[in-house]
């Protein structure tokens, strides 16, 4: 018998998050929960997808971009010392990003994105594709690792579907 080779997995369209965004706009709005985010490498696609549909400003309280070293300190209250002890791509300031977002932006739920969408930048133990997104609520707090393994556009929206991963386990 031959084995039929796996398709490798594509990832999602902005037009299926954007989608995929309604049922959950429905559950923050039916909750009167409140997000917040903070993003790196997904440059605001984050935002972008949670405020597609109209009326999403009765739960998105705002989000930063925080590509640099110094905006993730000085926008989003990550602490130097854990860039430098981690580097910018970790566990602790994807948690730091969600932490700061909920806390500058005043939001019950905090959502942190750090990551090498690619082609460049990686280094020794970071490849590229290699994404942490952290979510901050009173119902849940985690942190999750991704190594996603397709071009810079694909990275960034597979971030995002992890995000809205993510917000979802926290609406159950």
């Amino acid at each position: 018998m031959t084995a039929i080779p796996r398709r490798a997995p594509r990832p999602p369209t902005y037009e299926e998050l954007a989608e995929r965004m309604r049922p959950i706009h429905e559950g923050l709005r039916r909750r009167k929960l409140t997000v917040a985010s903070a993003e790196s490498c997904t440059g605001g696609l984050l935002a972008a997808v949670l405020t597609e549909h109209a009326g999403s400003s009765d739960h998105y309280r705002g989000g930063m971009v925080v590509y640099s070293n110094d905006a993730k300190t000085t926008l989003a209250g990550v602490a130097p010392d854990l860039i430098h002890g981690h580097g910018a791509v970790s566990s602790v300031v994807a948690a730091a990003l969600a932490r700061g977002a909920q806390e500058q932006l005043e939001g019950r739920i905090g959502l942190g994105i750090t990551g090498i969408a690619g082609p460049a930048g990686a280094t020794p133990g970071k490849p590229v594709g290699l994404v942490y997104v952290a979510i901050e609520s009173d119902r849940l707090s985690r942190v999750r690792k991704h190594e996603f393994a397709f071009d810079r556009a694909g990275n960034r929206l597979a971030s995002v579907a992890a995000a809205l991963d993510l917000l979802e386990q926290a609406l159950e």
